[in-house]
């Protein structure tokens, strides 16, 4: 120590600093750094393994290959590239941070890779990459694109590679599907994404896998493969309580043999429901194996759980490997550390944990704590490289609600979004304002979720929270009582009885779940068209103005907007007959993933590179849109910049008033330094009547925010008039008196120094 040092005071003992209100909300918090490629390399790397002899299990090098393709190999690997570094340290991780995420983008186009039509000679991803497309996009007023799952997906046979069975969410491998780009063509675009202030959002699915090297190894019971899934190897001498297969290579169970299984103790039995449910096809969640030969020369058949399809085994978060955990990292990390994608969507989440009940009662399989516990890991991962996470978690409130706790940061609007399909199907918005109403009631913020116009899915009309935990709960509609169970009843007859059949032959239901239509399709529908093979310019006008009400809805409020290449097209669904090989086993979502054209890159092209028939567009390219002012994207690019502007993504949302007209909606949200108002009219017809509020302070001046004119005053009852064109919606900046926003609106200023005169 030198003498200087020894005579230096001892430093005094750090004091904590009381905490302001402020801080309590909105903590300093270290700067979020982007996920930067990392891993490169490691698929050129790595020596392949011959395909040499018969792909048995007593075949080594057929089992060698299979690890060298499996998820959990690459895993392992992916794993060493982060263990150790102190860039695993440098962000906050443990909590939910929506507004950060909506920072980072919170504007949104879903790609779907199979329906997009490229550039000639282009891939899906080099596509996408295209820096005009992000040209427009930034035109529009998206920050964000979300690829839709673009790895290597279906299944094996032998060597040989077998095809998606679910639009590619049946990951098999952590490679980018040759099919879709390269690995490359990924970074690429993420870098023009950057360029233009944008971001991609890229897959990964935690409930399950495809029937790849994975599965297969696990079938073989080879070191911790089996640990990956909820499959159980049944005693030989029960092989009786099986079904034989006859084709393919597993058989679903049927109720009795599911029933029989449970009660000698291999399986859990029935679940709470059956997803895909069709009879002969999918009577229950459980499926068996053929006989499988393992390098120990002994054949085994399994029993395996999938919720959703069969060659969609269930990945199981707690088996004492922690193999399915360790799969589904290595996944994210590829994305974010290899790839350069900012965001994860995590699909299927909400069925990670499953547990036997009580005796004749179903299998607790949703809304289980683990799934809480699994979400919270994976996004706690992902925010600790850097990125953010979205679900699609389609259960109650109350699950949304505890899994925002801790899980992922965002969460995909199934609360409201049957919801404002039926206000627009019907022209009442009063089930639309319940919901909206319960989200809060329950700690759902709007700012917390992801509102959507069309995406690859159904319209879904489930409504899960009055089906489920809520089916007894009392529930006041149409002036009466309810229960949530009565009340779902009638919402989804009024969905089917106005969105389908005879009202709507070019929709169509899809299994119990929803109903399989574009955007576009639900708004002919609700105007009551009952053919859509030649509209008129008018009807098309009709459909544009609804669309664009329903993306105001979206759009001008808290939270992130998404929004799909058939909603910036205005796509129309498919004729059946175009799709009829697709919709073989029942799946009628393929009429509405007709394949688009964003940019005219192909305006001959009957067809996508995945072979998807073009559809018809309502409102043509992007570049033709963008040339002109009474477009459907021009007047979106106008309702994304008020939303910008004004901060209305990140606001806070104070009230959703009953209301005068039936076919109106209110929103009051609380921007950073004033009052936004949000007056939708979900009919085709012009309505007048009165918005009413607490929050609306007397005195205060409304000034249109898409003209900056003043064209009212709040009275002495909070309330103040409107009047609404069919389909029409209003964003409604409210100023109090003095109120400094004031200096942007002369005409405001003016007022309020007259009225300070004459005081």
């Amino acid at each position: 120590m030198s003498e200087t040092e020894a005579d230096d005071p001892a430093p005094a003992a750090h004091e904590a600093s009381e905490i302001s209100y402020d801080e309590q909300f909105y903590p300093a918090r270290p700067k979020r750094l982007r996920p930067r490629g990392r891993l490169r390399d490691l698929f050129a790397l790595r020596p392949k393994a011959e395909r040499v002899g018969k792909p048995h299990g007593d075949n080594p090098a057929y089992v060698n290959w299979l690890v060298g393709e499996s998820m959990l190999e690459d895993a392992k690997t992916f794993a060493t590239q982060f263990s150790g570094q102190g860039s695993m340290w440098q962000n906050p991780f443990a909590n939910p941070d929506p507004r950060a995420a909506i920072e980072k983008a919170s504007v949104w186009f879903t790609a779907y890779p199979i329906s997009m039509i490229t550039k000639p000679n282009t891939s899906f991803l080099g596509t996408l990459g295209d820096d005009d497309l992000w040209a427009a996009f930034e035109a529009i007023g998206i920050d964000g694109l979300h690829t839709g799952p673009v790895k290597k997906a279906g299944g094996l046979v032998g060597w040989d590679s077998t095809p998606s069975v679910d639009g590619h969410f049946d990951r098999v491998s952590t490679q980018i599907d040759d099919a879709f780009g390269t690995e490359e063509e990924f970074r690429a675009m993420c870098g023009v994404a950057a360029g233009h202030l944008g971001m991609v959002i890229d897959d990964i699915v935690p409930g399950h896998t495809g029937k790849g090297a994975d599965f297969r190894l696990a079938e073989m019971k080879i070191g911790d493969y089996p640990g990956i899934y909820h499959m159980v190897e049944i005693d030989p001498k029960d092989w009786h309580l099986l079904p034989p297969v006859s084709k393919g290579d597993s058989v679903n169970l049927d109720i009795e043999a599911e029933d029989q299984l449970a009660k000698h103790g291999y399986i859990i039995g029935r679940m709470q429901r059956v997803i895909f449910y069709a009879p002969s096809v999918k009577d229950t969640n459980w499926s068996a194996t053929p006989p499988v030969l393992g390098p120990d020369g002994v054949e085994r058949r399994w029993v395996y759980l999938h919720y959703f399809k069969e060659g969609q085994p269930s990945i199981n978060w707690l088996d004492p490997s922690f193999a399915g955990m360790r799969l589904v990292i290595g996944d994210a990390l590829h994305s974010l550390g290899d790839l350069g994608s900012g965001a994860l969507r995590l699909d299927a989440n909400g069925f990670l944990g499953v547990e036997k009940s009580a005796e004749d009662s179903p299998a607790w399989s949703e809304g289980h704590p683990l799934s809480e516990a699994a979400n919270q890991l994976i996004a706690s991962m992902v925010r600790k490289v850097g990125g953010f996470t979205f679900q699609e978690l389609n259960l109650t409130i109350d699950d949304i609600q505890s899994s925002a706790e801790r899980g992922a940061d965002l969460s995909y609007d199934f609360v409201n979004r049957p919801a404002y399909h039926h206000a627009v199907a019907t022209g009442d918005t009063e089930f639309l304002r319940l919901t909206l109403n319960l989200a809060v009631k329950h700690g759902v913020e709007p700012a917390s979720l992801v509102h959507a116009l069309q995406n690859h899915d159904e319209m879904t009309y489930e409504l899960v929270h009055f089906e489920t935990r809520h089916a007894r709960e009392a529930f006041t509609f149409r002036g009466q009582e309810l229960t949530g169970h009565e009340l779902a009843v009638t919402v989804r007859q009024d969905l089917l009885d106005h969105l389908t059949g005879d009202a709507a032959p070019y929709n169509a239901t899809f299994t119990q779940n929803g109903i399989a239509s574009t955007t576009a399709t639900i708004i002919a529908a609700s105007l009551g068209l009952q053919s859509i093979s030649a509209l008129t310019p008018q009807q098309v006008e009709q459909i544009k103005q609804a669309h664009l009400v329903l993306a105001m809805f979206n759009a001008l409020q808290p939270g992130v907007f998404a929004l799909s290449g058939w909603d910036l097209c205005g796509m129309l669904t498919l004729e059946r007959r175009l799709v009829g090989r697709l919709l073989a086993d029942g799946d009628t979502r393929w009429i509405h993933r007709a394949a688009y054209d964003l940019m005219d890159y192909r305006p001959h092209a009957h067809e996508s590179l995945s072979k998807m028939p073009r559809g018809v567009s309502l409102y043509g390219s992007l570049p033709t849109q963008l040339q002109d002012s009474s477009s459907f994207a021009r007047q979106l690019a106008e309702i994304l910049a008020i939303r910008k502007r004004y901060g209305i993504a990140a606001s806070v949302q104070l009230d959703v008033p009953q209301v005068s007209n039936k076919a109106m909606l209110v929103m009051v949200h609380q921007l950073s330094d004033a009052e936004q108002v949000t007056v939708l009219n979900f009919s085709a017809q012009p309505v007048s009547g009165s918005v009413q509020s607490e929050y609306l302070v007397p005195g205060s001046v409304l000034v249109d925010m898409f003209t900056d004119r003043e064209i009212g005053e709040v009275d002495d009852l909070h309330t103040f008039p409107i009047s609404l064109g069919p389909h029409e919606g209003k964003s409604l900046l409210v100023l109090c008196p003095g109120d400094h926003l004031a200096e942007a609106h002369p005409q405001v200023t003016e007022r309020t120094s007259v009225r300070g005169e004459a005081g």
